[in-house]
């Protein structure tokens, strides 16, 4: 696509498949040029990019001045132990919060959670942010760290109805839902930010217990995002760089066709899932888009988003960017 200037000021450029992160509280000038990138299509905030709504809505509105159509703005604003932006915003309870009430109360905690949701996305579009990557849709079956009180049941059909109605609320304030981390983080005890955590089940017991969620919901959900987990009785490879989940099952069987991003390919599990080849920023990022992410997360380094950019084998094309516009907000 050719490069334009609109009449705002703003560079007609085309979503590309990477989703990289800034470091403060404003963009400086190699950020400005970073996020200027074909390959760019998305950014991704923090806590370190907070200091109050003002700020953040000035800094989320410059961003998007870059280009047309705006970069895609996203949060991790899970509530509980994941909350980025906290001063100003709704202290928002645990996904656990939802399911410990469901075991006392079946008819209060679809609404408790469905209120919860309500006001996180209601409060982020305020502020100019596209999506939170919410609902966790891992469903636990044994004790882990990294997901623990994130996931809302341990029982899938608890957590299923948990789930719809946590949806509901975002979609009724105009946001899309991202489900996560694809087919399920809640069978290990590691966590992927530090290691590669070994998932032993069948395929079968995976259907059964995390994938539950996923086929009654799949078709209210509008982003995946993948697990950096490798499940070695059903595929060689962890789901980001598989096509075996990301296109036989999730496409294929559960008939998915909305956005799918990879979970940071900078975290611990990424690295040693890629470590076959030599561990390259740009070959993991090629291994996930050809497994069939849409788009990749690089994150808290900068200089290897720089590395992906520069090296990542891409041609800015319509299709993907119209799919990726499809996320944002309908305020």
């Amino acid at each position: 696509m050719t490069e334009q200037i609109t009449s705002n000021g703003s560079k007609l450029l085309a979503l590309g498949p990477v989703m990289v992160d800034v470091e403060g509280l404003r963009l400086n000038e190699p950020e400005r040029q970073r996020l200027m990138h074909p390959s760019v299509g998305a950014v991704i905030l923090f806590s370190r990019n907070y200091k109050d709504k003002q700020q953040v809505t000035k800094l989320i509105s410059e961003i998007k001045s870059l280009r047309t159509p705006a970069l895609l703005i996203a949060v991790d604003q899970e509530g509980g132990r994941v909350q980025r932006f906290q001063k100003e915003f709704t202290r928002l309870p645990a996904a656990q919060t939802f399911g410990d009430l469901w075991s006392s109360d079946k008819q209060k905690a679809p609404m408790v959670a469905y209120e919860s949701a309500y006001t996180m996305a209601s409060e982020l579009l305020e502020v100019g942010v596209d999506f939170s990557f919410a609902p966790v849709f891992d469903v636990t079956s044994k004790e882990s760290d990294v997901i623990g009180d994130r996931c809302f049941h341990p029982n899938p059909n608890a957590a299923t109805e948990l789930l719809g109605a946590y949806i509901d609320g975002m979609h009724a304030a105009g946001m899309v839902a991202i489900a996560k981390h694809f087919p399920g983080h809640g069978g290990v005890s590691g966590d992927s930010h530090h290691c590669l955590p070994q998932d032993n089940r069948c395929l079968d017991d995976i259907r059964q217990h995390d994938l539950v969620p996923y086929m009654s919901l799949v078709d209210e959900i509008q982003g995946v995002m993948t697990a950096h987990v490798m499940f070695d009785q059903c595929d060689q490879n962890i789901p980001t760089y598989s096509s075996f989940w990301l296109q036989d099952i999730l496409r294929g069987e559960l008939g998915f066709d909305g956005v799918v991003f990879s979970d940071d390919l900078t975290m611990q599990g990424a690295i040693d899932a890629n470590s076959d080849d030599h561990g390259s920023i740009v070959e993991s990022a090629q291994r996930a888009i050809y497994a069939g992410c849409d788009m990749v997360l690089v994150c808290n380094q900068p200089s290897l988003a720089d590395e992906l950019l520069d090296g990542l084998e891409f041609e800015p094309n319509e299709v993907l960017s119209a799919k990726l516009s499809r996320l944002v907000a309908a305020r």
